[in-house]
């Protein structure tokens, strides 16, 4: 972007009106997050028509965990150097710019090498750690052994795309991600049932999908579009550089990092209290779950760079604004997203499933997981609005606060609460028949919904307590 077409976009930051703004921002990154799900949805969605299908969505979710914390590292070393090389952009100093570009890219690199070898070495006793049994190890070990040889693939394409974006090409960064998931639609039936390889197609197809998006992210840094290149003379680690990246990256990778440890928290319990049916089920809760997540995601990076703008700029007033059009657009969004897969359980779960055991334990388990879910707009937009301000470190802490110190503890706790309780085996009549213990898996998954609730409260406290002192005066930190 040159310096004109830059000045002009921050012009307008300060001075559109605010919900032309946001919409303008909010509709590509809620485009790319949307097609970003087909990533983790369609694999699930073609592997659950399988004959074995719901023994196959098991093995998928207890290889999510493994699939969750490759993605948690392309971010400590994609997005943590993004904004850096932006702010040397900004500098002029487009040797500085590459200097990160590469390094980033050798570290990639370097640490594909190492989570492949790691996941080769270590598959199976990772897998019985994530809750795998003898009904699924197979196939999540097929599964996940193919997938990790196309690792260096993952870390390419999603952790160099945010280079793309942070030059101001997000369209081309958008199409990374269509371009990557429209290939997986198209060859996961092909693997899957025309070749006859079950989860091992599911995988293959994901890897050739990834590769094909590497290949386009290359072509773009070394093409004459990029304004920074992959440079040789850089090929050698800085360590000042990568710490740099790391320090700044190392906030995304903790938050998704977490969730590879919520996965292999409700996959053991659920392995323990309702078997395999009850493991698969996950996959498909995790998956309806990210349908209200992403866009949600989408709409808060939309509305960032607006209220980054003018807090800097000290114009609460529109920092306020934007603030109360988030909070009212993403709460809206939650309650009705999570009510409408709630109110219709049934069609969105026959998505994944044919199976008529699976489809009713997925029909009851989405009334008890996601009725939480309802208030989750309102602790996303305090979350993302800290970090909009400044306040990287309450985003952070407000995101433990809702996963490590409520979510993971809860998990283990409420089924010894009230899993045996009649308030529980009452709720969970409807499936008894499918579980070891239906009234534990009901506790298993409420933690979810209770967690979701305390959160919202607990960040949007906390967040307003912020908006008093800092906002509605003309003060800034």
């Amino acid at each position: 972007m040159n310096e004109e077409t830059m000045q002009s976009r921050t012009e307008k930051l300060g001075t559109q009106r605010i919900s032309k703004l946001l919409i303008s921002l909010a509709i590509p990154s809620i485009i790319a997050q949307i097609v970003n799900i087909l990533y983790n949805m369609v694999d699930r969605i073609f592997v659950g028509r399988l004959p074995d299908g719901t023994a196959a969505m098991s093995a998928l979710s207890v290889a999510l965990p493994i699939i969750t914390f490759i993605l948690a590292v392309t971010q400590l070393f994609g997005i943590g150097g993004a904004p850096l090389a932006a702010i040397k952009l900004g500098e002029n100093n487009k040797k500085a710019a590459e200097k990160i570009l590469t390094n980033s890219f050798v570290t990639l690199l370097g640490s594909s090498v190492v989570l492949t070898a790691l996941v080769l070495i270590f598959a199976e006793p990772m897998l019985k750690m994530f809750g795998a049994d003898e009904n699924n190890m197979q196939m999540a070990l097929e599964y996940i052994t193919i997938y990790s040889v196309g690792t260096v693939f993952v870390q390419i394409a999603f952790g160099l795309n945010s280079y793309i974006n942070t030059q101001g090409y997000a369209k081309f960064g958008m199409l990374t991600v269509i371009i990557g998931a429209v290939l997986n639609i198209i060859l996961d039936p092909i693997f899957i049932f025309v070749f006859n390889m079950g989860v091992k197609g599911a995988a293959l197809a994901t890897i050739i999908s990834q590769c094909v998006s590497a290949l386009w992210v290359l072509k773009f840094f070394f093409g004459p579009k990029s304004t920074i290149k992959i440079r040789r003379e850089y090929l050698k680690p800085d360590i000042r550089i990568v710490g740099s990246i790391c320090a700044l990256g190392v906030s995304p990778f903790i938050m998704n990092a977490t969730e590879s440890f919520l996965q292999i928290a409700f996959n053991n319990q659920l392995a323990r209290y309702g078997g395999t049916m009850a493991v698969g089920s996950m996959a498909i809760l995790i998956s309806l779950y990210q349908m209200i997540n992403m866009p949600l995601q989408g709409l808060c990076q939309g509305a960032q760079p607006i209220l980054s703008y003018n807090y800097g700029a000290k114009n609460m007033d529109r920092v306020r604004k934007t603030f109360k059009l988030l909070f009212v657009s993403c709460l809206g969004f939650s309650i009705l997203g999570c009510g409408s897969i709630i109110l219709f359980s049934g069609a969105f779960g026959r998505i994944f499933t044919s199976d008529p055991d699976m489809l009713r334990l997925v029909e009851w388990s989405l009334k008890v997981f996601l009725i939480g879910g309802m208030v989750f707009g309102a602790q996303i937009a305090c979350q993302q609005s800290f970090v909009a301000l400044g306040q990287a470190k309450r985003s952070l802490m407000m995101a433990l606060f809702r996963k490590v110190i409520l979510l993971i503890p809860l998990i283990f706790v409420m089924p010894e609460l009230i899993g045996g309780s009649g308030f529980a085996a009452a709720l969970s009549r409807p499936v008894a028949d499918l579980c070891r213990d239906s009234g534990r898996v009901f506790a298993v998954l409420s933690a979810e919904s209770i967690s979701d609730i305390l959160a919202a409260v607990t960040t949007s406290a906390l967040f307003f307590t912020f908006y008093r002192k800092y906002l509605k005066t003309e003060k800034s930190l």
